[in-house]
């Protein structure tokens, strides 16, 4: 067996096991149409816990039930009732947010119990991968592209040579083309959250609503990037910019935490790994592919969006820190309206 076999047999089966372990990775379904249940599962299919976060805060800042007292400050109206488990936790959120800063409402809503299990409800239906699914061939893709497209690279000088010493005879490697090809595609694949289940259920749901152009619909459908209105995109695109980096900032902590104790560190909010209740939904997008989320890499809105730290409680239900500095609550704003 030459060497060109070799290489051939290697990355063949390489490939074969490559993709038959994604598929394995990919959550079933039963036989029934998938389907969405509600606007919030749609959200968190377009965009995460943040997605669900952003539609609730819509609603109630489209309405009066929150009101804007300044620049990024937000204060909730006394007794505003709410609409489903969404709105309670951003009403929550907002009685414990310091100083009513709407990205740190944004953060800790996101955070909230309720909020994450909407994702375990899709995942627990095949319509959502959960978080840590593929990680593993994620790895081994990327490994696999990335010796396939060094070796082809190094390769090409000595295939050159060979064919301009021979004149001919001597074929590219293309085994080496294919793996990295292979390699790329499971990657990608390997990163989505969205089952294709889920973007079949996401497709039906935005065509039930095509006749909806209220901004709750269409932020739950299409995200924050949809949002024309004048009052409610200076408001909440920045929040979601400034919630971006209090969770790269609480990953940052949460790390130095666990390599200097030892022994888990904290949850970047100030209370132990062990008390904390991991945080794994932390954002995405399923038109382009859901990224892996909790800030890691991805090919989209996920990873960048999302609740921070792995592991930690909610924080909502700690002393009103909603995981940002001190408390006190959105009604003791001193720039209400």
């Amino acid at each position: 067996m030459n060497g060109s076999a070799v290489v051939w047999l290697a990355v063949a089966v390489s490939s074969v096991l490559l993709v038959g372990a994604l598929r394995r990775t990919r959550p079933r379904t039963g036989g029934e149409q998938p389907r969405l249940l509600d606007l919030s599962e749609a959200a968190f299919l377009t965009g995460g816990p943040g997605g669900v976060v952003d539609t609730a805060l819509v609603a109630l800042l489209g309405d009066g039930r929150l009101t804007a007292g300044g620049p990024g400050i937000v204060q909730a109206r006394p007794g505003a009732p709410a609409a489903d488990t969404a709105e309670r936790a951003v009403l929550r959120a907002c009685g414990q947010a310091p100083s009513g800063w709407l990205y740190q409402v944004r953060y800790a809503a996101m955070r909230d119990p309720a909020v994450q299990e909407v994702g375990d409800g899709l995942a627990a239906r095949g319509l959502l991968a959960a978080p840590g699914r593929g990680r593993g061939v994620r790895l081994w893709a990327v490994v696999q592209a990335a010796v396939c497209g060094v070796l082809l690279l190094l390769s090409l000088p000595l295939v050159l040579f060979t064919l301009a010493v021979s004149g001919g005879g001597v074929s590219v490697p293309f085994a080496l083309l294919v793996g990295a090809v292979v390699g790329a595609v499971c990657a990608r694949r390997a990163a989505r959250r969205v089952t294709p289940q889920g973007r079949r259920a996401l497709r039906a749901m935005r065509a039930l609503y095509v006749g909806d152009g209220s901004p709750q619909a269409q932020t739950a459908l299409f995200g924050l990037r949809t949002l024309r209105d004048p009052y409610l995109g200076p408001l909440l695109i920045p929040a979601a910019r400034q919630a971006r980096l209090a969770a790269a900032q609480h990953r940052a902590q949460a790390g130095r935490s666990r390599s200097g104790s030892g022994d888990g560190g904290s949850d970047g909010c100030g209370s132990s790994g062990a008390e904390a209740v991991p945080v794994v939904w932390c954002a995405g997008s399923a038109d382009s592919g859901g990224g892996s989320g909790c800030g890691s890499s991805g090919d989209s809105g996920w990873g960048g969006s999302g609740c921070g730290s792995s592991g930690g409680s909610s924080c909502s239900g700690s002393s009103g820190s909603s995981c940002s500095g001190s408390s006190s609550s959105c009604s003791s704003s001193s720039s209400s309206s």
